[in-house]
């Protein structure tokens, strides 16, 4: 699939026409996105907090730039072809920023973006210290972001962190006026209880997301109790990064314990699936046809 191409499955805007529950894996980097890539979910999330700790070893806490996350998003888009909700943090700034990575997500290939309205730099949405801008700012970036975008069918998901510091009626206010200002998706964060969840959905007709974080502030339930909540998305952003981090920790200290592999060798991926996952087979097929032309 090449940067131009648009993903094979139905739009990510129709989806939800369409009345299907969205479930999307976090993905951060190229292997873990061709690897959901291959599984049929109906969109993946690529996920901030993954592709500043798999890109940079840092935490989510303001440290990628637009460049860095812009370029992860057009590597993702050019080798997956199922729609992708992408990370934007606060847009990187203000308003015109918010245009700025409005207009490259959307040419990237990504089919929704996320903004929230915490003060630039931002931090994780399930740690404490989040700060949140004034709600005239952030529904001003709301209305630039639906102004900037080509198509309709780029959807504009606007995140709440006020729940936090500032109360859940701060967050649904917000979101209130999130919805009024043009987001498609809401996704107010953090809520810290199901009923909080079920306050939530009762309160909005728009879409609803909920950020289920394996370890984090809000309770982590299944795609049914989320149906029943009244919940149209659900992304598990950290699902994939943790399985690898502790994949990664116990196969290394595996080899340095016992000075070899044959312990945790039925524990890895086979290498010959590894290099269909990374797309061996067209370079073979490629060789087949040219030869020594190729070189």
């Amino acid at each position: 699939m090449n940067e131009t191409t648009m993903p094979t499955g139905r739009p990510l805007s129709q989806v939800l026409r369409d009345g299907d529950f969205v479930l999307a894996p976090g993905v951060f980097d190229l292997i873990s996105a061709r690897s959901a890539d291959a599984l049929g979910f109906n969109a993946l999330y690529m996920t901030g907090y993954g592709v500043s700790a798999s890109l940079l070893g840092m935490p989510d806490a303001g440290y990628v730039s637009i460049t860095d996350m812009l370029g992860r998003v057009q590597q993702i888009c050019a080798r997956t072809s199922t729609p992708l909700i992408a990370d934007a943090d606060t847009g990187f700034g203000g308003a015109l920023n918010v245009q700025h990575a409005v207009r490259g997500y959307e040419r990237a290939g990504a089919q929704a973006i996320q903004l929230e309205d915490q003060e630039f730099p931002k931090k994780c949405g399930h740690t404490l210290g989040r700060r949140v801008i004034p709600l005239e700012d952030m529904v001003t970036k709301i209305r630039v972001a639906a102004d900037s975008r080509d198509s309709a069918d780029f959807l504009i998901v606007a995140r709440t962190d006020a729940r936090t510091a500032h109360g859940l009626d701060e967050a649904l206010r917000r979101g209130e006026a999130f919805a009024e200002a043009g987001a498609d998706v809401l996704f107010i964060e953090s809520p810290e209880s199901v009923e909080e969840m079920e306050t939530i959905c009762a309160r909005f007709d728009a879409p609803l997301l909920a950020n289920m974080v394996e370890g984090g502030r809000t309770p982590v339930l299944s795609q049914a109790e989320l149906t029943a909540l009244g919940y149209r998305l659900a992304i598990f952003p950290a699902i994939g990064m943790l399985a690898a981090a502790r994949a990664l920790r116990e196969v290394y200290g595996a080899l340095r314990q016992d000075g070899g592999s044959a312990g945790v060798r039925d524990r890895l991926l086979a290498f010959d699936q590894m290099n269909e996952l990374t797309g061996f087979p067209d370079v073979w097929a490629f060789d087949a046809r040219y030869g020594d032309a190729a070189e």
